[in-house]
């Protein structure tokens, strides 16, 4: 049997760190977070925006999709990629789509509504986004998708949660 260097646990440590390390703070994901639902969610507080956010990031699933595309956006700034893939890496290319690709395998966890919020926040660019959009800040090829998409995925946490509320309210009266 082959041991795993990293239980659940530390690494989500691991994420976070390297998130912090490349400017995103999972304030910086809950405030995309909170401007998706504002308008859906009466009462909605930028601590349930970070608690949803927590729980996405709970899964060992979004943990292996930004170890994997952080990792690939660290290795293109120290040019170790070969020399195709880095290029159209670096140059974050339209008609490459790994990066979408990887950052759908999160917002697949939520639903069709994962879908729909990460392509109006990946259109949108929103908040830290915009930063981790802009070349002049290093490269974030996959690392402002995957941002997106825990920000749609919390989001969507947050609609799903809020929908099974108003379902048992109305039951209950």
């Amino acid at each position: 049997m082959v041991e795993h260097p990293l239980n659940s646990e530390s690494c989500l440590e691991a994420v976070i760190e390297l998130l912090t390390k490349r400017g995103v703070s999972l304030d910086d994901i809950a405030e995309i977070v909170f401007f998706l639902q504002e308008q859906y969610v009466p009462n909605l507080t930028m601590q349930l925006c970070r608690e949803s956010v927590q729980a996405v990031l709970n899964k060992r699933e979004v943990q292996n999709a930004l170890l994997t595309g952080i990792q690939l956006d660290m290795l293109a700034e120290q040019k170790q990629l070969l020399p195709q893939l880095q290029s159209i890496i670096e140059a974050d290319e339209p008609l490459y789509g790994v990066d979408e690709v990887l950052a759908l395998a999160i917002v697949n966890l939520y639903g069709s509504i994962g879908f729909t919020n990460f392509g109006y926040v990946d259109k949108l660019k929103h908040g830290k986004l915009a930063q981790l959009n802009d070349k002049s800040f290093g490269v974030h090829t996959f690392l402002d998708d995957l941002v997106g998409a825990v920000a749609a995925a919390a989001s969507s946490r947050i609609a799903h949660r809020q929908k099974q509320q108003e379902e048992c309210l109305e039951r209950d009266s």
